[in-house]
């Protein structure tokens, strides 16, 4: 058993070895006076999303912890993107995987799911997720990895090459090297948690400013200070957004919170990939459209310097959903009334 474990871990870390730091981008077509705008390129991962960097985490925690052997199910609650990436690492280390999911989860990500090898396992909506996971867990006698429970103590937010030591790092030969805000949204709150820690374990000067769709109780509860809010929907923005508030996510790192309207998320999106050829999910059009309010905020007080924000995974993922004309309407409604807005950032 000892011994299994021990090469399970051999083959994430090997796994780790093997693949190079994402992608930052700086924005140039954007026409902000001395204020840079950049994207970390989250989609470059094996997996193409910011969860391959969670799902190793969780996977090594789980084994750490004496949680998975050779025998075991893994069973997690995702809508998609985490799934896909722990379906990855279960194939690797020779597990079976079932991941809970919504009815609507893009079908591009139920394909990835499969072809890692992993079950897909589906209930009619996300507040069903939970609960399903565990009688599933309980059922296969697996393990239910619960990222939502332990996002924020799988990483190590210290160091360790996480995604803030690398932010800060690729920052350094910029012009204004020290970020002024990093933008980030929430799903699990892992990530969020990892990047304000780190800020402040370093005393440095940047803020945190944490994004958040619709139909998310995290902004509602960050202002009222209350974390037994709950919602009776999901969040319309895949990946992103909560109907409760998570353990992992933690508000006491966070400066600021900002709440996206779906349309300007999908809208924001769009107009990236119409004007900037970066076709991103809609994750990534509500951190950008925080970004580029933060922005606004600086030049008004006269500010300059660098925001950084997050491209989670590739719009290829949303082609049947939120790249289909059709679906927006029917989902999300009209977008329109954002894009004069957004026209106004980018250069002539």
């Amino acid at each position: 058993m000892a011994n299994w474990v021990s090469q399970a871990i051999k083959k994430i870390n090997a796994d780790y070895q093997r693949s190079a730091d994402t992608h930052l981008i700086k924005l140039d077509a954007l026409k902000l006076n001395g204020i840079d705008i950049y994207l970390k390129d989250e989609s470059t991962h094996p997996t193409g999303s910011l969860k391959h960097r969670l799902a190793r985490s969780l996977f090594l925690y789980a084994l750490c912890n004496g949680k998975i052997n050779q025998h075991t199910t893994v069973v997690e609650a995702s809508s998609g993107s985490t799934a896909v990436s722990e379906a990855y690492f279960a194939r690797m280390i020779g597990v079976p995987f079932i991941a809970i999911m919504p009815r609507s989860t893009a079908l591009k990500k139920i394909a990835l799911i499969e072809q890692f090898g992993g079950r897909c396992h589906f209930v009619d909506c996300p507040t069903q997720m939970h609960d399903e996971a565990i009688r599933v867990a309980t059922q296969s006698n697996g393990y239910f990895m619960d990222q939502f429970m332990f996002a924020e103590r799988a990483t190590d937010w210290r160091g360790n090459n996480n995604i803030a030591e690398s932010i800060f790092h690729q920052m350094e030969a910029e012009p204004h090297p020290l970020p002024h805000t990093i933008v980030m949204s929430a799903g699990t709150g892992g990530t969020s948690a990892t990047i304000g820690r780190y800020i402040r374990f370093k005393g440095m000067a940047s803020k945190l400013v944490v994004v958040d769709p619709e139909f998310s109780v995290f902004y509602d509860s960050y202002k009222q200070r209350d974390s037994s809010l709950t919602a009776k929907r999901g969040s319309r923005i895949e990946g992103i957004g909560r109907p409760k508030v998570e353990a992992s996510f933690q508000g006491d790192v966070i400066d600021d919170m900002i709440q996206v309207p779906d349309a300007a998320s999908v809208a924001t999106m769009h107009w990236l990939n119409d004007t900037m050829g970066i076709k991103a999910g809609p994750s990534t059009g509500t951190n950008l459209w925080g970004a580029l309010a933060v922005a606004k905020t600086m030049l008004e007080k006269g500010e300059q310097g660098s925001i950084v924000t997050l491209m989670c995974d590739s719009g290829e993922r949303y082609l049947d959903t939120y790249y289909n004309r059709e679906w927006i309407d029917r989902e999300i409604g009209n977008t329109c009334g954002y894009e004069e807005i957004l026209n106004a950032f980018v250069t002539d």
